[in-house]
């Protein structure tokens, strides 16, 4: 991140407490995810906010998306005559944005190696001219 890097970002307001129910318009797929990821970031990591739903929902859309089209895949095969099944495109997007959601939510390797930026009362006892 370039310039001056934030002071402190406050931890997410309105927290989930409860592992929420996974939508219902969710395909079986992205259901299932829901089922696994949510209670990691709700239980575990007490890090899912009412804000964040959105992109867990978003999240498990995309995955579910990925099964189905590897599924396609891999009923009629990358080909379809001499040119590439429609499925990968679709897959490829999907991955894509499961990635992109994957780090919003922590859910990655990387995402989770990051230090986090919070007030956590640091005493660090630097005035705005030391910085």
């Amino acid at each position: 991140m370039r310039g001056r890097k934030p002071a402190g970002i406050v931890s997410g307001s309105s927290p989930v407490a409860r592992v929420p129910n996974p939508p219902a318009w969710l395909s079986k797929d992205a259901k299932a995810e829901w089922r696994r990821v949510a209670p990691i970031l709700v239980d575990e990591r007490k890090v899912l906010t009412e804000a964040d739903l959105g992109t867990l929902e978003s999240y498990c859309i995309a995955t579910g998306t990925v099964r189905e089209a590897h599924r396609t895949l891999n009923h009629d095969g990358l080909m379809i005559g001499d040119k590439r099944h429609p499925a990968f495109g679709v897959m490829n997007a999907a991955q894509t944005t499961a990635r992109l959601c994957a780090a919003e939510l922590g859910l990655t390797p990387v995402s989770r190696s990051r230090p986090a930026i919070r007030d956590d009362g640091d005493d660090d006892d630097l005035s705005p001219l030391d910085i």
